[in-house]
């Protein structure tokens, strides 16, 4: 009951890259920056386990950015010629590279740190992909001419990695789409369509990760003009509940989401954002344990995975591991209370 897990990314070492950085600069080049990219995984899936989390990731180490980790391996991108391009609906402005050409894989994406996770644990391991939708909106269109085309063409690129990955003996494989919390009716309409596509044929877990994004300075200003509800996630929800997709990922502990909205994920594993990604306070296992206990009251105990609500990319390193703790002894908690 309860089984803990983390939306995706974890700290990079300050040898490995930049650190409290959404896009850090790598420390090594060519072998080194493989050896690098490796350890750090090890290390984070080490320290999974000793934080007592049931299911572990490879904390997103041996990608500069959960989107652009993925597209370096797409034929059809130009990233010589960045553009500078609002993203989330102009939230904020980030250097994108540009499609150019018909997209292709060039080979397998994330083998490297997929096979050594799971070398390396015996535990769940979760795998975590960009969704099509959120790709769309975080590269620069100078070839399709339709988002929703070029939503397809990812989709069916993060199909044959995401084939291979449970190949590889993935366990669960989450596409991370926070573009459904900002192009609600989108998402709605097509969105989870292009989700199923790069899900097609999956026989592991699959899941979908919606968050309000990494606790930078742009998120959390944009979050204090969404108001006293944040009911985003009321458009897409009915959509998913439909879908073929197992587990929803959502934003929960000190955000303004209405508990309830829950309720329109029946029939789905919830993952239960009870950790902030956006404050350095770290939760007492107390708070953790309430918070799923809250959420008791809208998804039934066999489905509820609590989990943080987005990555602790930019995060201190030792903030983080303590959060892992808190999660893992929160859930402890609530299975003594709910058991």
């Amino acid at each position: 009951m309860f089984p803990t897990a983390i939306a995706g990314s974890l700290p990079k070492p300050s040898w490995l890259a930049e650190t409290h950085k959404l896009w850090p600069q790598w420390k090594a080049q060519g072998d080194a920056l493989r050896e690098a990219k490796a350890d750090a995984t090890l290390l984070w899936i080490k320290a999974q386990e000793d934080a007592g989390l049931d299911i572990v990731g490879d904390g997103e180490q041996a990608r500069q950015h959960f989107v652009h980790g993925f597209l370096e391996q797409v034929e059809g991108i130009d990233f010589a010629n960045k553009v500078k391009m609002g993203i989330r609906n102009n939230r904020y402005d980030a250097m994108v590279p540009q499609v150019v050409a018909p997209l292709r894989l060039k080979g397998r994406v994330h083998a490297m740190e997929a096979q050594l996770a799971r070398a390396h644990t015996t535990r769940k391991l979760k795998f975590t992909l960009p969704g099509p939708m959120t790709i769309v909106d975080t590269v620069a269109d100078r070839f399709y001419g339709d988002k929703v085309k070029m939503a397809m063409a990812f989709a069916e690129l993060l199909n044959q990695e995401a084939l291979a990955l449970q190949a590889d003996g993935v366990d669960v494989i989450q596409f991370d789409e926070p573009a459904f919390n900002v192009y609600m009716q989108e998402a709605a309409d097509w969105g989870v369509q292009a989700l199923e596509r790069a899900a097609q044929g999956l026989t592991c877990t699959t899941a979908v990760h919606i968050c309000y994004g990494y606790g930078i300075e742009a998120n959390v200003e944009w979050k204090k003009t969404l108001g006293d509800q944040w009911r985003q996630y009321e458009q897409v929800f009915p959509a998913l509940a439909r879908s073929s997709i197992d587990q929803v990922s959502l934003e929960c502990f000190h955000s303004h989401v209405p508990m309830d909205l829950m309720k329109l994920l029946e029939g789905k594993d919830v993952m239960v954002g009870v950790i902030d990604v956006a404050s350095d306070e770290v939760e007492t296992p107390e708070q953790v344990a309430d918070t799923i206990g809250r959420a008791l009251q809208f998804v039934a105990r066999e489905r509820l995975i609590p989990c943080t609500n987005c990555g602790l990319a930019p995060m201190d390193r030792d903030i983080a591991m303590r959060k892992l703790q808190a999660l893992a002894q929160g859930a402890a908690l609530a299975r003594q209370r709910h058991g």
